[in-house]
């Protein structure tokens, strides 16, 4: 089924939630005030005025069309090759090997471009706005879609770096593209290339006043677009809503299993943000095992109720990062500015399911707020799932939020402890899965993604850690994306507001059968008053403390394959100034850690290679706030990785993790090698180094495909 079969009821159903908007007089939306809603949480906590459908055109397998059918989690989704072309009609055949044309989106306004990602894309694209005779863009598809504005000669008005960092979001783009009569996105390229993209497109109720999207916004705006963007490149300091009311501090303990009243307001209001500081003893323990309820106008059970670090999107521990709704410090100061209104009251409540006492400290701050038919509370549904199997077989979709009433849809995250044994994402990468999410009774997905990495705004699964204003991932232990990760999503810009009943899900789809996987994750929404969801009260086996196996081992499997590891210490020639220090990070349970005294310090160790030919070596370490930088050396001559400065800098300034440095390969006989590691030094304020090498391993390249 199109997408366009469905706009007759969707059309009928926008007229009953929101009018006609040409007849309420209010101000035509445009590329100014869609850049003011990227700001603005207040917003969020009303139902959208006019109304819009959220939706999103993928290059997602296009077999996928009967929920639970025979292809519903086919995964030929933008490589090249795909058995039915992942667009929405073939416009022009191709001739011989040439490229042909083919349809990405043909939406009537009004309404609003308002995100685009891809991992990679060949070809070009037209872009069409409103006059499809003559397209606004026609040029490479790539760059259009991660960065659309720098097409545009005008954009040299704003501050490129600062738009780069905020409004151009990892792989995505949240540069808003509005259109009164019609929005049309051709591709023109050859289908066994590759072309990954999503096209997320708000369409409002008709009558809906629009002012079309033409390259000289960007300087007609740039003022606006300049304050948004400030305020996005640096969320903690963005001005505070006028305040009306002090604010309201508090500290407590709370035993073991004890449940205790923190803040108490009066409506009608809302509670504009609040931050919270935990303190004790197993702080990772008890961030997961304290669960935070917010509860509003008397309900039985809180519109929030959530593992306080699971809530932030730091679990586990404190991971910090920087978002425009939620921000995470180095001390563990924890922030949520998210709106909550209250018609009546709202409780805030800590409850220490754990069996260890727990400090919280922390300040809320009210704000005047009124409470009408549009007005939302805010909720947050948590679940988890433990000891999962997960596989590339036996794909799943996991649930975050199934709802029925009437609501907006504003994040999520993923919190996950992945035991895979294989040490590269091409084999321990568990996100390749598709984000599902239907609306108001959706026959076909209104967002049907292409992978878990391209929901959260990333690609290729990598590791890195990294946060925008809408997407990160502060956490990823490795190597590859084992361990603990976790991922968030805000959506605000591109909200989903559904008049009727959502279903978000997640597929788990993993490259290979992992068993003992636990998957936490969290549904952010807004809702009207009578929203029932699938939400169950947390259990404290729910809450159980989480840990990775004991004494893993690496398997030569995937992206390791032909492979032959070896613990650091076991290969060490000189173990002077070095220990071994114990944790379930590292393989085997054991990290080798060297103490250099000064620059030019080496360490060697001596490595097999079982047959000779092409070879690859490896080095797994430990990147620590206390580390600084080294470098390779293979049998006397320089072991840069190919395309990578010399020095392989372990340092990182919050968080230990674990990475895979590749070195160039080359041709290696039968025999011992000698691999020198040579301390380069290390950053200002570090004042004893230490780097951690866990294990080296040797990769026969011949016969890998």
């Amino acid at each position: 089924m199109s997408r366009e079969s469905g706009f007759i009821a969707l059309l009928i159903g926008l007229f009953l939630i929101g009018g006609l908007a040409c007849s309420s007089g209010r101000p035509p939306v445009t590329t100014g005030t869609l850049f003011e809603e990227m700001i603005d949480l207040q917003a969020l906590a009303r139902y959208p005025e006019p109304a819009f459908r959220t939706f999103q055109f993928s290059s997602t397998d296009h077999r996928s069309r009967v929920p639970g059918g025979p292809d519903w989690f086919a995964n030929a989704d933008g490589f090249g090759g795909e058995p039915v072309p992942n667009f929405e009609k073939v416009l022009k055949a191709p001739e011989g090997a040439g490229p042909g044309e083919y349809l990405m989106a043909d939406v009537p306004g009004p309404g609003a471009v308002v995100r685009l990602w891809t991992a990679s894309i060949s070809g070009r694209v037209r872009l069409y706005v409103d006059n499809i005779d003559r397209p606004l863009y026609d040029g490479e598809a790539d760059p259009f879609f991660r960065r659309p504005y720098d097409v545009f000669p005008e954009m040299r008005a704003l501050d490129g770096e600062r738009f780069r960092t905020t409004v151009y979001q990892r792989d995505a783009s949240y540069a808003p593209i509005p259109f009164a009569k019609r929005l049309r996105l051709v591709w023109v390229g050859k289908l066994d290339e590759i072309h990954f993209y999503h096209i997320e497109v708000r369409r409002y109720v008709p009558g809906t006043a629009v002012v079309s999207f033409r390259p000289d916004d960007i300087t007609r705006f740039k003022e606006t677009i300049d304050r948004v963007t400030l305020a996005l490149s640096d969320p903690d300091a963005r001005p505070a809503l006028p305040a009306a009311k002090p604010a309201r501090a508090f500290d407590i303990s709370l035993a073991p299993v004890e449940k205790r009243y923190v803040l108490k307001l009066d409506g009608p209001g809302a509670l504009e943000e609040f931050w919270l500081r935990l303190q004790a003893d197993n702080l990772d323990a008890a961030l997961r095992q304290t669960v935070l309820n917010v509860v509003c106008d008397g309900f039985p059970w809180g519109q929030v109720q959530s593992p306080v670090g699971d809530f932030f999107g730091a679990a586990p521990g404190v991971n910090p990062y920087r978002s425009l709704p939620f921000s995470v410090r180095e001390d563990g100061r924890m922030t949520c500015r998210f709106i909550m209104p209250f018609e009546k009251s709202l409780n805030l409540v800590l409850e220490n399911l754990g069996g260890q006492p727990v400090r919280a400290a922390g300040e809320a701050v009210p704000m005047d707020f009124v409470w009408d038919e549009r007005t939302m509370h805010f909720r947050a549904r948590w679940r988890v799932d433990h000891d999962i199997i997960a596989s590339g077989e036996d794909v799943q979709d996991l649930p975050f939020l199934l709802a029925r009433g009437k609501g907006v849809y504003v994040g999520t995250t993923s919190i996950l402890l992945n035991p895979a044994t294989v040490p590269t994402s091409w084999g321990n990468w568990w996100g390749e899965g598709d984000e599902k999410v239907f609306v108001d009774g959706d026959k076909v997905p209104s967002i049907f993604g292409t992978g878990s990495e391209d929901y959260y705004n990333y690609s290729w699964s990598s590791p890195d850690i990294f946060f925008f204003p809408y997407c990160g991932q502060p956490r990823n232990d490795g190597p590859g994306n084992r361990g603990f990760v976790t991922n968030f999503r805000w959506h605000v810009l591109d909200s989903i507001p559904f008049g009727d009943s959502i279903g978000f899900s997640l597929e788990l789809c993993s490259h290979e059968r992992t068993p003992g996987m636990s998957y936490a994750r969290t549904g952010y929404y807004y809702a009207r008053p009578g929203t029932i969801d699938d939400h169950e009260a947390i259990m404290p086996d729910d809450l159980r403390e989480l840990r990775l196996p004991e004494g893993w081992q690496p398997a030569a499997r995937f992206g390791a394959r032909n492979s032959v590891f070896y613990a650091a210490e076991e290969v060490l020639a000189d173990k002077r100034n070095t220990a071994v220090r114990d944790g379930r990070l590292w393989a085997g349970g054991r990290l080798l850690v060297w103490t250099p005294e000064k620059p030019g310090d080496r360490k060697e160790f001596r490595i097999q290679v079982g047959s000779p030919g092409k070879t690859q070596v490896h080095i797994t370490a430990a990147l620590t706030p206390g580390s600084g930088a080294v470098s390779a050396w293979l049998d006397g001559l320089p072991a840069a990785g190919a395309g990578k400065p010399e020095a392989i800098d372990l340092y990182d300034p919050f968080r230990t993790l674990l990475r895979t440095f590749s070195l160039e390969p080359v041709e290696l006989s039968q025999g011992e090698h000698t691999l020198v590691i040579e301390y380069k030094g290390a950053r200002p304020g570090v004042s004893r180094p230490e780097i951690g090498l866990d294990f080296i391993w040797v990769q026969k390249l011949g016969d890998r495909p």
